[in-house]
């Protein structure tokens, strides 16, 4: 966009959900680069449907330049931020008017979709070979992990160890429970309060995992399904080292714009915004900044013309397989084949890509 006759320049650091859709909308009214370390956006709540059908992740792994037809993408890492420029691990200097973060969680996976692919082939070899199972983590992806499995392979020995009181300790007990007693109900033992030891199944060379109270589960192959860390700790070098809470996450105003900085904006899971750290929330935040950067490089700077932010509400959507789900609203908690129909079938992915601009 023109703002006294030259076009301004947004670079906008992470290629996750949020930071695509503002790259994407952006591209026709500034000159958008965008940085990222993988060539790919990846649509996250689909990952472990990928695990036990690879070819879904056709679509929900998807090269930046399928949606950035306009844009500049720099495959590197950002190591540092001036107040004018953005540096990257391979060398560029890539000067900015607006800037905004959206690095959001450390994921250590490959650069390409090809190698992505590949990754999902073998995750899924490692399945079917398999006749027992060892989930060690009890959240959102411990839970789907085991549902997708279960729902595709029953006759599997799934086990689900989780060293806190409750599966799914991000929502309510409610909904915890009925997840148990779905859980249980397609045969996966789950065991609470418990930590497993996974090197020890490598002592002897049979896979007998210990778990702290002492118990032995004999599985063919395991997997972590821990939370990841927040891909922040790059910012404590820069201008920015002083805009992170005691979480390592970026403190924004109600606009989304970092604390103190005009020109700086962050979105997605790497913000303090008190509220689950969700992927469809992480949309609504590119679509407000998306508005404010519009209006502020068209010359506008009143602040009653910028868009605000209104933090999402408890609103949480787990899907057990393909036809099942755990809904909990502000009001209530659902479950079975009725929010199945809103998240397990396509999981959002033909939605989210109609977002990008790609055909569902």
């Amino acid at each position: 966009m023109e703002s006294g006759g030259e076009t301004r320049r947004v670079v906008v650091v992470g290629g996750g959900i949020a930071g695509s859709l503002l790259a994407k909308s952006l591209q026709f009214n500034a000159a958008v680069t965008l940085i990222d370390p993988k060539e790919y956006l990846e649509i996250t709540w689909a990952n472990l449907r990928n695990m036990v059908e690879p070819s879904f992740a056709e679509r929900s792994v998807i090269n930046h330049t399928d949606y950035l037809t306009n844009g500049r993408i720099v495959t590197s890492a950002a190591t540092n931020i001036t107040d004018t420029h953005v540096w990257t691990a391979d060398g560029h200097r890539i000067a900015y008017d607006y800037l905004v973060i959206a690095t959001g969680h450390r994921d250590v996976v490959p650069n390409t979709k090809t190698d992505r692919l590949n990754q999902y082939k073998a995750e899924n070899q490692k399945i079917q070979s398999a006749n027992s199972i060892l989930i060690v983590g009890g959240g959102p992806t411990g839970v789907e992990l085991a549902g997708e499995i279960v729902t595709d392979f029953p006759d599997k020995k799934v086990t689900l160890v989780h060293k806190g009181p409750r599966l799914l300790e991000f929502i309510g007990t409610k909904a915890s429970n009925k997840t148990l007693r779905w859980l249980k109900s397609r045969k996966v033992e789950v065991k609470l309060e418990q930590a497993v030891d996974l090197n020890s199944s490598t002592l002897d060379g049979s896979h007998v995992y210990k778990t702290s109270s002492g118990e032995s589960i004999k599985s063919d192959c395991h997997f972590l399904c821990a939370g990841k860390p927040l891909a922040s700790a790059w910012l404590n070098d820069t201008i920015l080292k002083t805009h992170l809470d005691g979480n390592g996450r970026l403190m924004v105003d109600e606009h989304l714009r970092v604390n103190g900085r005009a020109n700086i904006f962050a979105i997605g899971d790497i913000t303090d915004i008190p509220e689950l750290k969700q992927g469809f929330l992480a949309q609504k935040h590119a679509i407000v900044v998306a508005k404010n950067l519009k209006v502020l490089m068209s010359g506008g700077v009143q602040e009653s013309k910028l868009s605000k932010y209104e933090p999402g509400s408890a609103i949480a959507l787990v899907s057990l397989g393909r036809k099942d789900a755990i809904a909990q609203f502000p009001f209530a908690t659902i479950s079975g084949c009725l929010p199945g129909l809103l998240k397990s079938r396509d999981l959002f992915v033909g939605k989210t890509r109609k977002n990008m601009g790609l055909q569902a």
